[in-house]
Order: structure tokens, then C-alpha cells, then sequence
């Protein structure tokens, strides 16, 4: 195989002299580029629409839109979220009029890191997509839903890609292994692999071609450099340990380890919720997000079972803020503990999802005129707040019988405590209750 750059030419990064020059030379996304699968019918269609691409690191978003543009012969414009700013977009715009002027070629605008991109920035190319000026894609590692203007999100389809599995990785590992030495690279001959090495190697990139290929060019200028051919796990230890150590996560992606975080919780196990913690901080994790989460599982597992869960995670968050890495991820860690050890319900979640489910589908009800506030005479002539009971002054404090729905609705029960923890007495109170209110509707 003859080199892929002629003679005193610099060789491009390995990951550029691999980019797919066609869809069926993708690596992955075969949810989205297989036979009758969304994009490949966009390839197939002959027309081009906006669109955005969601998904983690290095799957392909950039070669993606390249590859539109090369099927549809459209000018290709990128810009950086990171680096363009409202002044770029109007350049990119008068470069896609200059270009339809001039060669009668549509152009396709595609902004990497899209969600970087403010209201005003995203407004500034709205309308040029609107008029069919340029076709937008953008790529984006964040939620769109989150991130992007309404008014962008309808009218650009969202394809969400996908980390590269495993075999996915051993695919591009073989292609990039067999891909002869640069130009100027002092070797010959490929690099071989032992078997416990390249699955090393796959491990550590963690569903992330463009890592992939980036630690194998560095392999090959660390071999180069000790004359050797042969890459072993030994070589592996010496030449890229810290990083394998840290990030090497056998393949599962991020949002899983969360999720076992999560469940471990919910699972009142405290070594599994401590180690899923503890693995998420060695890969890099965000300790604010983790602690954001952590929130989230007080309020969604334990709930009223436990009061005291809430305020102790809000303080370790509070903690981390004040102490940072390392010392406050200990505050953090604490508080996973305490959730996996408290008593667990989810009977305030189950209620709140209810209670949306039903308003979502129910008519717009008016609210009863006994309980409505009447601060002005009008009001009180049109009987706001009559026959109003203050529960205060009812014995026990309770109004028995007493109606707070609106007229006419259907009875309903969103919230059913459980057995455990705090809410077995917020059951027996609501039982009791309960039965007051039967007893003062029969008479």
C-alpha cells in the first residue's frame, strides 16, 4: 500500500488521514446510516435539510456533515461555537450569497459545539435558514432541548449519535493499524499489538474514535522513539499509565456509571453507591454535577420517608463549594452514604407525575368560590371566600368534609405514602383524616 501523502509533505493527523470519504466507510451509527435508517434515506433523498447532531465525543458529527456536503456537491462552511461569534455568522452568510451568486452551489453551515452559542448568536442564522439561504447543522454534545433556541429545534431534525461499541472500536483499531507509517515517520512496517494490549487500548477510549486514533499516534512516536515494533500491555504502563488508570472505564459510558450511582442508591446499597461515586470522580467526573445529582436522588428515592436527607445533600453540596476538590468530595461522598442507608420512597415522585399527567389532560377548571380571596367589596358581593372554613378554628385543626378540588372534578389520589420511615405516620395521619372526611359527608 502506497502512502497516503506524497514525499516532504507533512503527513495529516491520523484521525484526518482516516476521515470516511463515503457513508458506508462509517464506523458506527448504524442506528442512523443502516439500510432504510434515517440518514442514509438524507443521502439518499437529494435533499437537504437542517439538522442536528447530538452526541458525545468523537463519533463522527463533523465527518458526518462533511459528508453531506460532499453527497450534495453544497459549499462546506464551518464555524466554532467556541471561537465565532455574530460578526463570523454575517461572514458566513455573505460567503453562502458570494457562492450561490457566483457557482449557483448551495451552501451548508455547520457549527460545531453549537450549543456555545447564545440567543442572539443563534437568532443571528435563523433566518437564512428559514429562506433556504444555507442548510444548518450543527453538532452538539449537549442536550438540545436544554441548549437551543425553540424556534431552531423546529425547524432542524435532532439525529442522536451513539459511542462506539466495542467491536465498533476493534473496526477502526484494525483500519488505523493497517494504515502505513507518514511520511517522515522513520518506520516501515505497522505496529503489532498483543491481544490484552489492544483490548487496553479500546478500554481506554471509551466510545470516542478520535481518542482512539489520537493514542495510537502516540503510540506509534513513543515506539518509534524505543525502536520498537511489538506494543504489550508492559509498554502500555510505561508510556500512558496515569491516563489508562483514570479514564479506562471498560467501555461504559458515562451516563451509565451515573445511572448504577443512581440505582445503587435507590438499591440501599452503600459499597456499590460509594463505588460508582468514587469511580465517576477518578474518571473526571464533575464533583457540581455529581452533587446536582445527588440532590436529585434525595428528592426522587427518599423523599418525605426522610426529610433530613434533603438538607444533609444540599449541605455537602454546599460543602464542595466552599472546600473544592479533594477535601469536599468527601462531604459528597457522606451523603451517598446516608441516602443508600435512609429509608427509601418514591411516593412523592409517583404523585408529582400523576398530578402532571392529569392536569396535562384534564379541561382548564375554575377554582370554587369559597376558596378564592376576596380583598375588594365586588368580590365579596360575587361570593368570593364564602362559607370558607379556617381550618384553625375546626377542632383538631381540621376542616372534616371540607372540598379543595374544583367543582365537579372526579376524586383523585396522587399521594399514597408509604410504610417506611417518616411517611408510615404521614400515612396514619392521612388515613385518619380521611376518615373524618367520611364521617362529616354522611351527615
Amino acid at each position: 500500500m502506497t502512502d497516503l501523502f506524497p514525499p516532504n509533505q507533512p503527513a495529516a493527523p491520523l484521525a484526518e488521514r482516516l476521515r470516511p470519504k463515503h457513508i458506508d466507510e462509517v464506523i458506527g451509527q448504524s442506528h442512523l446510516l443502516g439500510e432504510g435508517k434515517p440518514l442514509r434515506l438524507a443521502f439518499q433523498s437529494g435533499k437537504l435539510h437542517s439538522m442536528i447532531l447530538w452526541g458525545p465525543p468523537g463519533v463522527g458529527k463533523t465527518t458526518l456533515a462533511r459528508l453531506m456536503a460532499s453527497a450534495f456537491d453544497a459549499e462546506f462552511v464551518p464555524l466554532s461555537a467556541v471561537l465565532s461569534g455574530v460578526k463570523d455568522i454575517r461572514d458566513a452568510i455573505a460567503q453562502a450569497e458570494q457562492t450561490l451568486q457566483q457557482s449557483g452551489r448551495h451552501t451548508i453551515l455547520f457549527v460545531d459545539e453549537v450549543h456555545r452559542f447564545n440567543k442572539s448568536q443563534q437568532d443571528a442564522f435563523l433566518p437564512f435558514v428559514e429562506q433556504g439561504l444555507v442548510t444548518f447543522i450543527g453538532a452538539t454534545t449537549e442536550n438540545p432541548s436544554f441548549e437551543l433556541n425553540n424556534a431552531l429545534l423546529s425547524r432542524a431534525q435532532v439525529y442522536v449519535l451513539q459511542s462506539l461499541s466495542e467491536a465498533e472500536l476493534g473496526q477502526l483499531f484494525d483500519r488505523a493499524n493497517s494504515v502505513p507509517p507518514s511520511t517522515g515517520s522513520g518506520r516501515t512496517e505497522s505496529l503489532q499489538f498483543d491481544d490484552a494490549a489492544r483490548e487496553r487500548i479500546i478500554g481506554y477510549a471509551d466510545g470516542d474514535a478520535r481518542r482512539l486514533l489520537n493514542v495510537l499516534e502516540q503510540l506509534q512516536t513513543a515506539a518509534q522513539a524505543a525502536k520498537l515494533t511489538n506494543i504489550t500491555t508492559a509498554f502500555l504502563d510505561n508510556t500512558l499509565a496515569q491516563k489508562l488508570r483514570r479514564f479506562d472505564k471498560g467501555g461504559e459510558a458515562f451516563y451509565d456509571q451515573i445511572s448504577a450511582l443512581h440505582k445503587s442508591v435507590r438499591g440501599s446499597n452503600p459499597d456499590a453507591a460509594l463505588y460508582w461515586l468514587v469511580r465517576m470522580l477518578d474518571g473526571g467526573a464533575d464533583p457540581r454535577y455529581l452533587a446536582r445529582r445527588i440532590v436529585r436522588m434525595a428528592w426522587e428515592d427518599i423523599g418525605l420517608a426522610d426529610p433530613r436527607a434533603i438538607q444533609l445533600c444540599n449541605d455537602a453540596a454546599a460543602t464542595y463549594e466552599r472546600l473544592g476538590s479533594p477535601e469536599g468530595e468527601l462531604a459528597l461522598a457522606q451523603a451517598v452514604l446516608y441516602l443508600a442507608v435512609a429509608a427509601k420512597s418514591n411516593a412523592g415522585y409517583v404523585a408529582y407525575n400523576a398530578a402532571r399527567a392529569f392536569v396535562s389532560q384534564d379541561a382548564t377548571r375554575e377554582v370554587p368560590l369559597h376558596l378564592r380571596n376576596a380583598p375588594t367589596k365586588l368580590m365579596k358581593q360575587l361570593d368570593y371566600g364564602k362559607d370558607y372554613r379556617y381550618a384553625h378554628d375546626e377542632k383538631g385543626g381540621y376542616a372534616a368534609g371540607e372540598n379543595y378540588f374544583p367543582d365537579g372534578m372526579p376524586e383523585v389520589s396522587f399521594y399514597e405514602p408509604t410504610e417506611r420511615g417518616l411517611e408510615a405516620k404521614i400515612a396514619e395521619k392521612l388515613a385518619h383524616l380521611r376518615e373524618l372526611d367520611a364521617k362529616a359527608r354522611k351527615k
